[in-house]
C-alpha cells in the first residue's frame, strides 16, 4: 500500500483497505439481520425445563458448591506461575546469543523477582502443605 502523494496517510478506497472495509460492513449487517430475525420470529416458551441448568445431558442433583481446600488453589496458582516462568526462561535461552549482556541482566532481573516471590511464599507458609497447629 503506497500512501497518498506523499502524505503517508493510506487511502480508505485503496482496494486492499475497501475490500476489508465491505468485508467487515457485510459481516456485521448479516449478523444483526440475523439476530433481528431469530429473536422476531422465534418463539418464546418458559418452563421448569427449560430453566433447568443442562450438564452434558445429566440431570443436576445436590449443590453446585465443591468445597476444596485452600492449598489446592494456591498449588494451582503456583504451577501457572513457575509455569509461565519457565517458558519465558526457555524462550530467552533461545535468543540468548542474540540479545547479549543485556538479555542476561534482563532474565537475571526476572529471576530475581520469581525469587523474591518464592521466598515471600515460603516465609507466609504457602509451601505448608500438612495440617499446622500455629494457624487454627
Amino acid at each position: 500500500m503506497q500512501p497518498i502523494s506523499g502524505t503517508g496517510v493510506l487511502s480508505p478506497w485503496q482496494p486492499s483497505i475497501f475490500s476489508l472495509v465491505l468485508y467487515m460492513a457485510i459481516v456485521m449487517a448479516l449478523t444483526a439481520a440475523l439476530l433481528f430475525l431469530s429473536r422476531w420470529l422465534g418463539q418464546r416458551k418458559s418452563g421448569e425445563e427449560k430453566q433447568r441448568a443442562y450438564e452434558s445431558g445429566i440431570i443436576p442433583t445436590g449443590q453446585a458448591r465443591l468445597h476444596y481446600p485452600v492449598p489446592f488453589f494456591m498449588v494451582a496458582i503456583f504451577f501457572l506461575i513457575f509455569d509461565v516462568e519457565g517458558a519465558f526462561i526457555f524462550s530467552w535461552a533461545i535468543a540468548a546469543k542474540s540479545l547479549g549482556w543485556a538479555g542476561w541482566f534482563q532474565i537475571g532481573f526476572f529471576i530475581f523477582v520469581l525469587m523474591g516471590g518464592l521466598v515471600y511464599i515460603w516465609v507466609k507458609g504457602g509451601l505448608e502443605w500438612g495440617p499446622n497447629m500455629s494457624r487454627k
